[in-house]
């Protein structure tokens, strides 16, 4: 091969493979080819044919090194195939001497350095300067991992050096006694000027430096305190309190702190460990708390109402520490009392606070039965129910749960069986039923507000009207705001005799509610039958029901004409009187249009009433069903009491016609309905 760059030892171009061929010359230390790797020169007494014949590295030699074939041979890893064109498919002699041309331009540096181990190493010689490229060569590319000065091992390159830090921190001295002293010192200085967190942060360090000392976890529980974190003071001050059993400003402090959680009971046992005893000054606070909190047990336990519970617990929170929470036996003391106090209001807030312990965890029986007894006071009992069995999936021995979940399944199916009967028409039955649910639960205001407004209609419809008004009068008691009961209440009053009580209560509840169309029209309803009550009673003048058939009247008339005849009764100055208005009410009940008007109160009804102020101008006031009433009875005959046919004029008369007695005079000037 021609040399190109007249090196100093130039190289000997290569022949045939041969087993008597004599042993080449050393060859320059140079990296190979990334295709084919150079192998070690080995000591200068072994033979080419030796190297071509045994495979096996020596001992201590790289594992990457291997063995050139001679030239003239093809190479079994890298053969050239004539029909591929990938640029490094080329013949064996010109990958040799690309590979050649780029070792020899690469610079030392970033050649590797070949193991020389035989006994000959020292004398191979070095390798040639670096020349410059040649165009068209290659860069040999580095191995990643790849050494420039140090040797190849036999597990391949070896990686780089770990890099340690030599300026590494020497190891943290041990706080002394004097440290804690003075981080102490420090805490204080930042506690006097209220810097309560960093002032923790110092007691922190002494506490670190000294944990067995009662003064630092004292002082830290102090910090706590002031900085609103009395759980935190709280451990520091019992660990304090188990150092120095008898230290007196310990025990006062751990006391304080049981008062600002909302514990006074063990506040109190505390305070009785100080010798000296406290001051009274000091013990104040959790006396008037603890007092405070068994007015408010007794209140929920006998009271009738739980505003006296409220007040209590009220009153208590105000001696808490600032920022605690309220302990979770006073949230439910005053859930407690808003079940008891019954409103709509009362119950929500009762809702409120079992949802603020649900979220904390929902898996709280007693939050859940609150939630239960509130729902369930809603009259939401299924729900309820829900909740109630919630409870007992966390707790199967929470007697409460068990308590209210029976009660409201009973309560809830009798209240069921009472509106069957109710709509069954059975109302002695449904009565029954209802006063059995009444006796479930007395406590249960919303409920039994209901179950006392649905016997009230039972007992109307029996005519116990008197009943029925105490029923509404209870119900009412139970839930003031009740519309259903005062309605129910006022028809009562009403069918008794007593419409103007009636109209009274319903005015009553017309100004609650001025939009309520239905109110308005009750409201009319009664004002006709309170002045259809102050007229002569034709079916009390002869002793019938308002529905008795016209046999029933007329008999009704004989007997009374001739008891009340005035020949039978000489000496009654009011005989004739009497028999005067038997004979007035005969002629009317037994007349069927004429009992249709007097039934409806058309009789009653002033034809100016209907408009404001004068005439038309004022707007119509006259309630549409009556006027369809009065319409009906003289259309109908009476609807369906007797018969009668065509339309009957209103008043006035036609031609030929006289004026009966308890007609309507009709409109001035003879107008009349047509």
């Amino acid at each position: 091969m021609v040399n190109f760059f007249g090196s100093k030892s130039p190289k000997k171009s290569k022949t045939t493979n041969s087993d008597d061929e004599a042993p080449p010359q050393p060859q320059p230390h140079r990296s190979r080819s990334p295709l084919k790797k150079s192998s070690s020169s080995r000591s200068s007494g072994k033979t080419k044919d030796e190297h071509q014949h045994s495979r096996k590295p020596e001992q201590g030699s790289p594992r990457n090194s291997r063995s050139f074939p001679k030239s003239g041979t093809s190479s079994p890893r890298h053969p050239f195939d004539p029909t591929t064109t990938h640029p490094l498919n080329l013949p064996p002699d010109q990958l040799r001497r690309f590979s050649a041309l780029s070792a020899m331009s690469q610079p030392d540096a970033d050649r590797m350095d070949v193991d020389n181990e035989g006994p000959n190493a020292a004398t191979a010689p070095v390798s040639p300067p670096p020349q410059s490229k040649m165009p068209g060569s290659f860069d040999t590319p580095k191995t990643n991992g790849s050494t420039t000065n140090g040797a190849m091992n036999g597990e391949g390159p070896a990686p780089p050096p770990h890099r340690s830090n030599p300026t590494s921190p020497a190891a943290a001295l041990v706080p002394t006694p004097d440290d804690a002293e003075a981080y102490k010192n420090a805490g204080n200085k930042f506690y006097k000027a209220k810097e309560y967190k960093k002032a923790i942060e110092e007691y922190t360090k002494a506490v670190e430096a000294s944990p067995s000392s009662a003064t630092y976890l004292s002082n830290r529980a102090a910090a706590y305190m002031a900085n609103g974190q009395y759980i935190a003071a709280l451990d520091d001050c019992t660990r304090a309190d188990e150092l120095d059993p008898q230290n007196p400003k310990i025990l006062l402090r751990l006391a304080r702190i049981y008062t600002s959680l909302g514990r006074p009971q063990e506040a109190l046992n505390t305070f009785g460990r100080i010798n000296p005893p406290p001051s009274a000054k000091d013990v104040a606070p959790t006396k008037a708390m603890l007092q405070h909190i068994e007015v408010a047990e007794d209140a929920l336990k006998n009271g009738t109402t739980g505003s006296m519970a409220l007040h209590a617990l009220d009153q208590a929170e105000k001696l808490l520490g600032f920022g605690a929470t309220r302990p979770r036996k006073w949230q439910l003391m005053k859930g407690e009392a808003y079940l008891k106090m019954g409103n709509v209001n009362a119950l929500g807030d009762a809702q409120n606070i079992a949802m603020s312990l649900l979220r904390n965890n929902n898996q709280d029986p007693e939050a859940l039965v609150l939630r239960g007894r509130a729902l369930y006071a809603q009259g939401d009992n299924d729900k309820a129910i829900q909740h109630f069995r919630q409870a007992l999936s966390c707790d199967p021995d929470y007697k409460d749960a068990v308590k209210y979940l029976r009660m409201v399944q009973k309560l809830d199916r009798m209240k069921t069986e009472g509106n069957a009967e109710y709509k069954a028409g059975k109302w002695s039955a449904a009565i029954d039923k209802y006063t059995t649910a009444l006796d479930v639960d007395p406590l249960n205001k919303g409920t039994n507000s209901k179950l006392l407004q649905n016997r009230a209609l039972c007992r109307v419809q029996l005519k116990d009207y008197t009943g029925a008004i105490e029923d509404c009068e209870r119900a009412l008691a139970l839930e003031p705001s009740y519309t259903k009961a005062k309605k129910t209440k006022a028809n009562a009053l009403g069918q008794s005799g007593n419409w103007e009580a009636a109209v009274r209560e319903l005015k009553e509840l017309q100004e609650q509610d001025p939009q309520d169309a239905g109110i308005a029209k009750e409201v009319r309803k009664a004002e006709l039958e309170l002045k259809k009550s102050k007229r002569k009673d034709y079916y009390k003048i002869l002793g019938v029901d308002k529905d008795a058939d016209e046999n029933a009247i007329k008999k009704a008339y004989r007997k009374a004409a001739i008891i009340h005849h005035p020949d039978k009764n000489p000496d009654d100055e009011h005989a004739a009187e009497r028999f005067k208005d038997i004979g007035e009410s005969y002629e009317t009940l037994s007349d069927p249009e004429k009992r249709a008007r007097y039934d409806s109160g058309e009789d009653l009804m002033d034809p100016m009433d209907g408009f404001g102020g004068g005439g038309m101008g004022g707007g119509m006031s006259i309630d549409p069903e009556i006027l369809m009433q009065m319409f009906g009875a003289q259309m109908g005959g009476g609807g369906g009491r007797g018969g009668g046919g065509g339309f009957h004029s209103f008043g006035g008369g036609m031609p030929g016609q006289g004026q009966r007695r308890g007609a309507p005079q009709g409109f001035p000037g003879g107008f009349s309905f047509q």
